[in-house]
């Protein structure tokens, strides 16, 4: 940065312009989620086991990338829900593996429409949200890269 940056201003921080865009996005789900009956970090969770299931929970949460006691709360909202199943697996009683239930698997149909809904919200060229996509991904990835150098938790 040129002398004449101040590399203190607020504008100028990449983690300020992550913070307001993660809020401001994750607020637009929040209307199109709420008739699903999902939370926003309930539809990772679902989009995850969508994806591949049985999981377990140890799997779940290195691809949500989130922390055990993050992820058994939301867990068990979704279990309350009906829509997945916690069970000890047959072949390893240490595992706990999430399954979705039928209306689980149902809600997917619903939520197909998720996606588009959210690029005519933002209004964006879907290249360009691919190009934030890979962005962001080249970010989580250097973030975690550094964390796992210095021994520190990427999400603390």
């Amino acid at each position: 940065m040129s002398h004449d940056v101040d590399v203190l201003a607020l504008e100028n921080q990449v983690c300020f312009a992550l913070a307001v865009a993660s809020r401001s996005v994750i607020a637009l789900y929040r209307p199109v989620l709420d008739p699903l009956g999902l939370t926003h970090p309930q539809y990772l969770v679902m989009l995850a086991l969508w994806q591949q299931e049985p999981r377990s929970v140890k799997d779940l949460g290195a691809a949500l990338q989130l922390e055990p006691a993050t992820l058994s709360p939301l867990l068990k909202r979704l279990e309350a829900s009906g829509l997945v199943d916690r069970r000890r697996s047959a072949a390893d009683e240490r595992r706990l593996d999430v399954t979705l239930t039928d209306a689980g698997r149902n809600l997917r149909s619903t939520a197909e429409s998720i996606p588009q809904t959210m690029i005519e919200q933002l209004g964006m060229p879907i290249p360009e949200l691919q190009a934030l996509q890979s962005a962001l991904t080249a970010i989580i990835a250097a973030a975690t890269r550094t964390s796992e150098l210095t021994g520190e938790a990427s999400d603390e």
